[in-house]
């Protein structure tokens, strides 16, 4: 993978670590609070919160309603963290991959 398509040398944040380290504490709310508000399971938040979830086009939706966020926000927040962990986990076959060279006079 070029330089340019992997520029940071840290996995990115995940939604669910924004959740718990921003949002949930500046509006005081818990698990159980988030979850009756978005109209989810306790285990759902608690599973992205903890990272063991990825984050769905529809809790995108009920965060970026919420919070008054975007869906597009927490969504390219979880796209960012799904190449990250694509790249970590294919290193050797995703580098292995010989580019095409664009022809010299297209």
């Amino acid at each position: 993978m070029s330089d340019r398509m992997m520029t940071i040398g840290r996995r990115p944040t995940h939604p669910g670590e924004m959740l718990r380290e921003e949002f949930m504490p500046d509006f005081g709310l818990s698990v159980a609070q988030l979850a009756s508000r978005i109209g989810v399971s306790r285990q759902t938040v608690n599973e992205l919160v903890s990272e063991r979830r990825a984050l769905s086009p529809s809790m995108a939706l009920r965060l970026a309603r919420l919070f008054g966020t975007s869906p597009q926000y927490w969504l390219n927040m979880q796209r960012n963290v799904d190449i990250w962990d694509s790249f970590d986990s294919e290193r050797d076959l995703i580098e292995s991959i010989e580019p095409l060279q664009a022809a010299a006079n297209a």
